[in-house]
């Protein structure tokens, strides 16, 4: 029988980790995941912050785990991923969320060769491990799908004349690590292909944030001028993430692989 447009987005019973979980996109995600029937792991370096949205997803849907991890520390995720498969005995779908860049509000000409480097390790060299160590139990899914978190800024530049005083300008390092991730993202995706695992990358716009509303220029300068320039008028809201990533993680998407979809508003279509 075919399956219904429904089967195809259930997730029900299915293992999600989510690096970076309890963030502003995050959060979203795994709250998306959880509705569709997924047992979410909510993985970042703040296990109080983990617990609290573990428990909010366990109290509203199906079981819910938090795992402290530094995604750049090798034995860390090693150890994710092992506490991961003792409480659920399987991972079917990864998404690497977490980054940690470097270099805001710094002068290119000021930028150091440790905020570049961190920047990459915080972004790409994450991407890669958390990936690495979780494959062989994607393997054995029969459902197994890696989602990577890039961003509009690894497809275009900034529009530097967006941003004012608010002292938030994106930074080289952001885009070039950003860059990286939506190219490993094809690499890894043409490589597990045989195996059936599928691999895609979402590529975010701005997200309108309240936290920095107290910022210099953001709610003055940079949100309003950020909205003129996107075709749609507006920042991302508190939902904007939680379709596209139950579709790349779910059947419902089960032809595409090696994608880079941009959830922008249409920033970068002009």
């Amino acid at each position: 029988m075919t399956e219904s447009v429904w089967d195809l987005f259930d997730l029900e019973g299915r293992v999600a980790i989510v690096t970076g979980g309890y963030g502003q996109l995050g959060s979203q995600m795994c709250d998306a995941l959880a509705e569709a029937g997924a047992n979410v792991v909510v993985a970042a370096r703040t296990y109080e912050k983990c617990v609290e949205k573990a428990e909010e997803l366990s109290a509203e849907h199906g079981e819910a785990m938090a795992v402290e991890v530094d995604v750049t520390d090798e034995d860390a995720v090693e150890r994710m991923v092992e506490t991961v498969v003792d409480e659920f005995g399987a991972i079917d779908i990864l998404v690497n969320n977490a980054y940690d860049a470097h270099g805001y509000g710094v002068a290119f000409e000021d930028l150091t060769v440790d905020e570049w480097e961190r920047t990459l390790e915080g972004v790409v060299t994450q991407t890669f491990l958390c990936s690495q160590k979780a494959l062989p139990y994607i393997r054995e899914s029969d459902h197994g799908t890696i989602v990577n978190i890039g961003s509009h800024y690894g497809v275009v530049a900034p529009d530097h004349r967006v941003y004012g005083d608010a002292d938030i300008n994106n930074p080289p390092t952001y885009g070039a690590a950003k860059a990286g991730v939506i190219q490993f993202t094809r690499w890894l995706a043409s490589y597990l292909a045989a195996d059936g695992i599928r691999v895609n990358s979402i590529s975010p716009g701005g997200f309108y944030n309240e936290e920095m509303e107290d910022i210099d220029d953001y709610t003055e300068v940079f949100v309003p001028e950020y909205e003129h320039r996107t075709p749609l008028g507006r920042m991302g809201d508190e939902t904007d993430m939680k379709g596209i990533i139950v579709y790349l993680a779910s059947d419902a998407s089960k032809w595409m692989t090696g994608q880079n979809l941009v959830l922008d508003g249409g920033w970068t279509a002009w």
